[in-house]
């Protein structure tokens, strides 16, 4: 059941609004107790958090689903243990396609490397296209409780007159674009790289935080059924063929199990060459150097390639402020190590819903306020140094002679790509794991948070 949106666009001063604090749960003229905007994994999982505690949410999304996302459609571990905490069936006889971990190509080598078994994450990974799997994570949340308005495309948020707080979004409706708004006492931004919602109040990216580019494509491919994700570390830029040079991003190959295959690359915008390379030749030329039977050639395209920004190392900051959560891509929570966004998308979502739930359960303003406070912090807690590792990190591999040396000595090491599987990846236990764990978690500790 949906409700019909109010058309007013500013609320009258109350107490509580003077105060620029949350109200008690929702006004008679609110819409509901949350407001998520957007639908993809950070706002489903949010949603389905909030609704299992009880909370009226409506999740607005701009398109209509089934919808294509560009992705790499892979998982790591990290990623699976976010959907079981959601109550997702992650068994292949739920249309999981399973990996047992991450094979490395690159200077010569062609190593494979197993998920590590670990306490805090399962033993292995998944693949699922996205157009598939957001399309499943909406309807869980709707299984949930959570109300689902799609085709709804939100513009900005609507602000007190008095407080500057946010408390509900203009948004276009249908093909008409039909103007309506929608109340909440909490919204929660889950829109995306595009951050329209943050934007409209002022929140800008930080352009001290790398961004990443990703590119893929479909191929039909005898490679679709695969025990380990492909990831080629080789990214050459052959446009000047005088003066070829390695970027710092890698290139990746995901069967999907029905045919086809997932095939992309990434580069950081810690490079020279960001935004000065046709990211879609490079993918042609990288896909033209490998062998023929593979099939990744134009004839046996699936689709067009499509393209995205990847938002990494916490660029949108504050995560809270005047009743608006960010979450996922839309608070830059991108992997700066690899690229991976779903997971810490999910994880953050998780992060918010509980300070959520637990500030609508409180009887005062102030300490309702005390409540969403913590969200920002428990995000500095679980990935701020972390983070601020990966932002190093990205910094230094966009140095060409870094990066070649890398490549040069440090791919054939096994033990070392163990470490830096585990790293890249953040698929290390805190406490009580083997002497990488210890070495990673004692790295991240003294990292200040990002």
């Amino acid at each position: 059941m949906t409700q019909q949106p109010h058309s007013r666009e500013t609320t009258g001063p109350t107490a509580e609004a003077a105060a620029g604090a949350v109200p008690l749960r929702r006004r008679p003229e609110e819409d509901a107790d949350v407001i998520v905007v957007g639908a993809g994994p950070a706002g489903s999982a949010v949603a389905t958090h909030l609704a299992r505690a009880g909370l009226d949410v409506l999740m607005l999304e701009k398109s209509t689903f089934p919808r294509e996302k560009v992705c790499g459609d892979g998982l790591t571990p990290r990623g699976v243990k976010e959907l079981i905490d959601l109550g997702v069936d992650t068994r292949e006889e739920a249309g999981w396609l399973h990996n047992r971990g991450l094979r490395v190509v690159g200077g010569g080598v062609r190593m494979e490397l197993a998920w590590p078994e670990l306490a805090s994450y399962p033993p292995y990974g998944v693949v699922r296209p996205r157009q598939d799997f957001d399309d499943m994570l909406a309807r869980h949340a709707q299984a949930a409780g959570a109300r689902l308005n799609q085709a709804t495309t939100v513009v900005s948020a609507i602000t007190d007159d008095r407080t500057g707080r946010v408390v509900g979004v203009r948004a276009k409706v249908g093909r008409e674009r039909t103007e309506v708004s929608y109340r909440a006492p909490l919204t929660i931004a889950c829109d995306g790289v595009s951050a329209r919602l943050a934007l409209s109040v002022g929140l800008e990216k930080r352009d001290d935080r790398p961004m990443g580019v990703a590119v893929r494509r479909y191929y039909t491919s005898p490679r679709t059924t695969d025990d380990y994700l492909e990831s080629h570390l080789e990214l050459w830029d052959r446009s000047d063929p005088a003066n070829p040079r390695l970027l710092p991003g890698y290139g990746w190959l995901f069967g999907m199990g029905d045919g086809t295959v997932n095939a992309g690359l990434g580069i950081l915008s810690t490079s020279k060459a960001y935004g000065r390379t046709d990211y879609r030749a490079l993918m042609r030329s990288w896909l033209d150097g490998t062998p023929e039977e593979w099939g990744f050639r134009e004839d046996n395209a699936v689709g067009k390639v499509g393209g995205a920004a990847l938002p990494m190392g916490f660029n949108r900051v504050p995560h809270y402020r005047d009743g608006l959560l960010l979450v996922g891509d839309a608070g830059g929570m991108v992997n700066p190590f690899n690229g991976e966004g779903i997971a810490y998308a999910m994880q953050s979502a998780k992060l918010a819903a509980d300070c959520v739930v637990h500030a609508l359960s409180r009887p005062t303003p102030a300490s309702r306020e005390h409540a969403l406070s913590r969200y920002p912090v428990a995000l500095r807690q679980q990935l701020g140094g972390y983070y601020r590792l990966g932002n190093i990190f990205s910094k230094l591999i966009g140095n060409p002679v870094i990066m070649r040396t890398a490549t040069k000595y440090g791919l054939p090491i096994e033990t070392l790509m163990r470490l830096v599987l585990k790293l890249l990846a953040g698929l290390y236990d805190p406490k009580d794991g083997d002497a990488f764990d210890r070495m990673i978690s004692a790295a991240v500790r003294m990292s200040p948070s990002a």
